[in-house]
């Protein structure tokens, strides 16, 4: 999840039984009448939030989690920015402090755990932007190829990694176009596992040699890179128009720490645009490509990440996918939608051409809690080639 998404994720999920001194005017809207979030979040957007969080993702037999929430900035400025904030009409301009730090954990029913930090801070006006995070945990997925084989049956494999992920960037003169060096570091251990039968029949023995070394080891994966973004969406939560790309190189060297040398390209791109008074759609663009002379471990291979598809049922050097949804604004506080998408997964530009295409398809709902910050929350079932699966969404599902 993004960093701002996070953070207001965590503001909107805060359990109202912890925080049962705050009146019940605070949560009606006087417009409607109808309940509302927007006062109860200018009056309490800044301090400490610790908040639940549910986990959904299949791939890890859901969960729970906590996250606490630390706003920092000077007593003036505060007090200025609170106040704009409870009488202006677009309050989401007003949301986000200069730094927010985020700390959590979480425990999945597949004894997957994590323990991390983040930070998302604004300098010079905003002209200059850093977002980073790490942590340390254990992840426990269902893989279902390795090294480009395919396998009869899903492996289970543990991964316990250390992992930092960073950015800094600069704005370009007036232009919504940010660019600025971006890192990534995992100290992973994977654990040791047999292939036994899993083996398509007829398997070269000479080979499984090679794919139990890429699946049993202790690896580190360090990379520098670079990050331009491009960004005019009207509301960075629930957008209904504007555009957001984002375009990042890694370089994978030994000059930088890693056990293996490769090059990571990533592309995501959204649009998003009004149809009617009632209706407005939405495209979601993505892509990854790894280019590797040697087996990349299992975690660091790119996978199609689409509702309705499991993290890392898909995994490939290339992965490319297109997603389309349609949102029906019925009532000015209630909407429906519908989405749908496709994607491939493969390990050569020319398997691309001419792999499986993986569909997804589903329905959602959402309800507007804080109208000034056009922020919307609600829930997703999607199906995909082998589930069916539901999400508990905050803002964008994007």
């Amino acid at each position: 999840m993004k960093p701002y998404k996070l953070a207001l994720s965590l503001l909107i999920g805060c359990s109202l039984l912890s925080q049962a001194q705050i009146t019940a005017v605070q949560f009606t809207d006087p417009l409607d009448g109808a309940f509302d979030m927007s006062d109860y979040l200018s009056e309490n957007a800044f301090g400490f939030l610790p908040v639940p969080v549910i986990i959904t993702e299949p791939a890890v037999d859901g969960g729970l989690g906590a996250v606490g929430v630390f706003f920092r900035e000077d007593e003036g400025a505060a007090a200025e920015r609170k106040e704009a904030m409870a009488t202006a009409e677009n309050a989401g301009d007003y949301l986000l402090p200069p730094s927010i730090f985020a700390g959590f954990g979480m425990y999945t029913g597949n004894d997957s755990w994590m323990l991390g930090a983040g930070h998302l801070g604004f300098y010079r006006d905003g002209k200059l932007r850093y977002q980073g995070g790490g942590g340390y945990g254990k992840l426990t997925l269902d893989y279902y190829s390795i090294a480009g084989v395919d396998l009869g049956e899903p492996v289970s494999i543990d991964t316990e990694a250390a992992m930092i992920i960073q950015s800094l960037k600069f704005k370009i003169g007036q232009l919504p176009l940010f660019i600025g060096p971006n890192q990534r570091f995992v100290d992973a251990k994977v654990n040791p596992a047999s292939f036994g039968g899993l083996l398509p029949p007829g398997f070269p023995p000479e080979l499984e040699e090679e794919l139990l070394k890429a699946l049993k080891q202790d690896v580190t994966l360090s990379s520098l890179g670079l990050v331009l973004e491009f960004d005019t969406r009207n509301n960075v939560f629930t957008p209904e128009k504007g555009l957001h790309y984002e375009v990042e190189y890694l370089a994978y060297r030994d000059e930088f720490a890693s056990d293996i040398d490769y090059d990571l390209f990533v592309l995501s791109g959204l649009h998003y645009f009004p149809i009617s008074k009632t209706f407005r759609g939405g495209v979601r663009l993505a892509g990854e490509l790894a280019d590797s002379d040697e087996a990349l471990p299992v975690f660091a291979l790119p996978y199609l990440n689409m509702r309705g598809i499991p993290a890392a049922r898909y995994q490939g050097t290339h992965v490319g996918l297109i997603e389309a949804e349609l949102t029906w604004q019925f009532t000015p506080r209630w909407s429906a939608l519908g989405f749908g998408g496709v994607g491939r997964a493969a390990n050569s530009s020319s398997e691309f051409k001419n792999a499986d295409n993986r569909e997804t398809y589903g329905l959602g709902m959402r309800y507007e809690i804080a109208r000034r910050y056009g922020f919307h929350v609600g829930i997703d079932i999607a199906r995909g080639p082998e589930d069916t699966v539901f999400y508990i969404q905050a803002g964008s599902a994007w």
